[in-house]
């Protein structure tokens, strides 16, 4: 009786392997990078046209803006927004040029993740005129309403942020308090089911406007538009 021959599988050599996967990482990594460079200015011009509209919302009156960059030594000079400076502010101005008030953007962590915000401020008034949310991955249904709930929204239209008499330190900083227990026009009351993230927005608005009002307050004349 003849027997069945055995059939061996050709055996795969180690290192061709390990060759190859390397060729597929580098590749996959390659086009990676490359997809990154390829829309990398359609992102960054979308966030641009996302900011200018978050702009003229958080300033209302405003048709015209113009983008500064601060230094302690030169104080607010005009730039262009396309730069991507840190420490830009933006001001908005009327019909007839003058201006409204400026417009911040500041971060600080959230619930899920880092939340981006712009608030326009009225050195006229010293008070916060106006709020949005740049950026947040807040629960949808509960962190989320820090972007729509409109009780929430109204803590910023006349947020008060009134400086002492030396114009270098608040008279009083924002703080978050527990919803219905806002009794300060300098406090943000919070919000039944997003405790934290309205906490958390009105931490960032607190320690943003610590630091930009007086700077805001006392280089006004920065701000004038300069003349053709």
């Amino acid at each position: 009786m003849m027997e069945t021959p055995t059939i061996q599988a050709p055996q795969t050599s180690s290192f061709n392997m390990l060759k190859a996967m390397v060729v597929i990482g580098v590749l996959c990594a390659l086009l990676i990078v490359l997809t990154f460079e390829g829309t990398l200015p359609r992102i960054q011009q979308l966030r641009a046209e996302a900011l200018e509209k978050a702009v003229f919302k958080v300033l209302p009156g405003t048709v015209s803006i113009q983008a500064f960059h601060y230094g302690e030594e030169q104080g607010f000079v005009e730039i262009n927004a396309k730069d991507q400076s840190p420490d830009l502010v933006y001001a908005g101005y009327d019909q007839q040029g003058t201006l409204i008030g400026m417009a911040v953007e500041a971060s600080g962590q959230g619930y899920a993740d880092v939340l981006g915000i712009l608030y326009g401020y009225s050195p006229e008034n010293e008070t916060i005129v106006g709020f949005h949310v740049l950026e947040s991955k807040e629960t949808p249904g509960l962190g989320d309403k820090i972007e729509k709930d409109p009780d929430f929204l109204s803590n910023f239209n006349g947020l008060d942020v009134s400086l002492k008499d030396n114009y270098k330190e608040l008279k009083n900083m924002i703080v978050p308090v527990k919803h219905g227990t806002k009794t300060q026009p300098w406090e943000v009351d919070g919000i039944t089911g997003a405790t934290i993230s309205s906490r958390a927005i009105g931490n960032i608005m607190g320690a943003s406007t610590r630091y930009w009002v007086p700077l805001l307050y006392s280089h006004q004349q920065d701000f004038k538009l300069t003349e053709d």
